[in-house]
């Protein structure tokens, strides 16, 4: 009887050690983000650094993504493109607020997918 006690115990132990997802602490990430210029540039990754636990974070004009190196830890991708959405650019997975989006510099204004 005690072995199979341990024996049950054993198989829950090892499904709830299975059933964890591991979270990386240097995961890359690309996120599509929408934008014109250096302008954007700098507004983009400045709101990518303020989620905690992003590391890095560039973005590229010519293929309209942002690579990061994020701490899964501590943020997600979904934190990163709610907090670029936030100030005005459109994500793969997040549209930015119309009234945000007409805030920005004339030339920052990107074409919007409907």
């Amino acid at each position: 009887m005690k072995r199979l006690v341990l024996l049950v115990l054993a198989c829950l132990f090892s499904l709830t050690m299975v059933a964890q997802e591991k979270k990386s602490k240097n995961k890359k990430v690309v996120i599509k983000v929408a934008g014109n210029c250096g302008m954007c540039e700098k507004r983009i990754e400045k709101a990518a650094y303020s989620v905690k636990g992003v590391k890095d974070a560039e973005w590229h004009v010519d293929c309209q993504d942002i690579h990061l190196v994020i701490d899964e830890t501590k943020c997600s991708a979904d934190d990163v493109a709610k907090a670029i959405a936030a100030v005005g650019h459109d994500t793969g997975k997040i549209k930015a607020d119309d009234a945000v989006y007409e805030k920005l510099h004339g030339c920052c204004n990107y074409e919007r997918m409907k």
